[in-house]
Formats: C-alpha cells, structure tokens, sequence
C-alpha cells in the first residue's frame, strides 16, 4: 500500500493560494484596472451609494435612472468623477428593453467592456391585497422583476460577446424571505427576483458569469418615506409624524440599534462585485441589521 504522507508533506509545504475572501479584505478598496459598471436606478438612495461606493473601489460606473432624474443622474457623474473615476450617465426606463439594449451600448462606447451589471431600479406600491388590481400586480412585476431580466439579459450578452468574465447583481429585499401587510404585490416581486438570480447563475456558470442578489431592510431613503407614509394611513395614526412608522417598525424588528442607511447595502454590494465573491453565485444576501433571522 502506498502511503500517502509524502504528498501531504509537499501539499503542506505549499503556500496556501489565497481564498477569495482574502483577496477582498486585503484589497478591497483597489478593485482591478479598467472594470467599468452599470448602475441602475442610481440617481438616488441604494443605487447612488452603490455607484459612490464602486466608483472608490475603482469601477469607472455608468449611472442610469429615469429621464425625469436626468439632474439627479448628471449631478452622480460629477461625484464620480470628482473621485477621479470615468463617470457616463444614460437615462433608460429599464421596463423598456430596447432602452436597456442602447444603455449597455452606450455604456461600452464611453467607458470601454462592460464588468458588472447592477440592476438596482425598483418600485414599491403600498396596498392591501383586497384592493390590489392585476393591474398593480403586472406593474409592479413589469419594474421588479422584467426590468431586472432585461438589465442582465443586455449584459450577460454583451460580457459574453467580450469573452470577458462577468458579474451580475441585482436588488431583491427582505421582503423576499418574508411578505409583509400591505407590500403584498411589492413582495411578490421580490421573491421572484430570487428565482431569476438562480436561473441565471445556473445558465451562465460554466460561461465566467456569476448572478447574485442584495436583500435590504429597512433603509432611510425615499422609498421607505413612501412606505412610512401610506402605513400612517392605513393605521389612521393622524397624530404620527414622518419617519414614526419606520422608525416604529425599526425598534420592533431590527436586532441592531439603529436603521440602516444606503451605505450599509453598498458595503454588500462592493464585497458581490470584487474578486473575493469569485466562488459565489445564485444566492441572495441579507443587509438588514438582523431583522430577518
């Protein structure tokens, strides 16, 4: 019988090549040259922290949102570049496939090969089920859910046409573990961007593309102002100021002391877009301060 000691001796005397999770932290604010991303719905909230945060990690970013925030998307370009990075803004409805199309095209014209999708953009609707439409339902899902498989579609295309390794990454919520009173639609579509990320990261591993997906909590921006507001009415608190419903729901769920803010997601994300997220693909990852455990 052959022993098998003496390979174990020279696996042991090897220097251990370094995990992914290594090459992060000890690199994570120097990503490598010439990588350049998308940014959807990065005008604002999430997606501009996202873009802020890519762009210090050395992404050279493409900002996206509506054409109504064009001064919100012109005025991350100018904090993009005042980082020193290459920043090109694109306004594109991402319901819209063809605009998605044109968005990656143009993105590749002004910054070079496309890296990394974000597809950030989204909706909330805040309603009770019994009067909930299919309408409102086919909405929501239009945004949630198509925009993002058009986002990843546009890019998983043109990554693979660069026959360049990629990364696709795109905003599901907690709200996709756990439906919610009155997010019940918003929910839905959540939890079917879980199922999308699967189905790409199966279809694309063998291609040098990886697919995950950030789950938020309760974040500070705009939406949850939306969210705040119409929990208000519905709990006919006449008396209730702005934030008290979130600030309220935050108390009650969140095991940290304090509400997250859109940095805190951005931190995920920057981690799901390096080279330290290499080996991980078709999973969904919680930022919410343990609300949901």
């Amino acid at each position: 019988m052959h022993s098998i000691l003496p390979l174990a001796r020279s696996a042991a005397c090897r220097s251990p090549a370094r995990t992914g999770l290594q090459r992060f932290l000890s690199s994570s604010s120097a990503a490598a040259p010439q990588r350049t991303v998308i940014v959807t719905g990065a005008g604002r909230g999430i997606g501009k922290a996202i873009a802020l945060r890519l762009a210090r990690d050395g992404y050279d970013v493409t900002v996206n949102d509506l054409p109504s925030l064009q001064p919100s998307i012109d005025s991350v370009v100018s904090e993009i570049r005042g980082l020193g990075r290459a920043a090109h803004g694109f306004a594109a409805n991402v319901t819209d496939a063809a605009a998605v199309d044109a968005l990656v095209a143009s993105s590749v014209e002004a910054l070079g090969p496309l890296s990394t999708m974000i597809s950030n953009a989204g909706i909330v609707q805040v309603k009770s089920l019994l009067d909930t439409s299919a309408d409102d339902i086919r909405h929501m899902m239009n945004v949630n859910l198509v925009g993002v498989h058009n986002c990843h579609r546009s890019a998983a295309r043109q990554i693979l046409s660069q026959g360049t390794q990629g990364k696709l990454i795109a905003a599901a919520s907690i709200a996709a573990f756990r439906a919610w009173s009155m997010l019940g639609p918003y929910a839905m579509s959540k939890f079917a961007v879980r199922a999308l990320t699967q189905g790409w990261a199966v279809e694309l591993a063998k291609r040098g593309i990886t697919v995950n997906a950030y789950a938020p909590g309760i974040v500070d921006t705009d939406m949850w102002d939306v969210i705040d507001a119409k929990m208000r009415e519905y709990e006919g608190d006449s008396a209730a100021k702005k934030g008290d419903a979130m600030r309220k729901t935050g108390r009650d769920l969140i095991a940290l002391p304090r509400l997250s803010v859109p940095e805190d997601v951005a931190n995920l994300v920057s981690f799901l877009a390096s080279d330290g997220a290499d080996y991980i693909t078709g999973q969904t990852y919680i930022v919410d301060g343990g609300a949901y455990m």
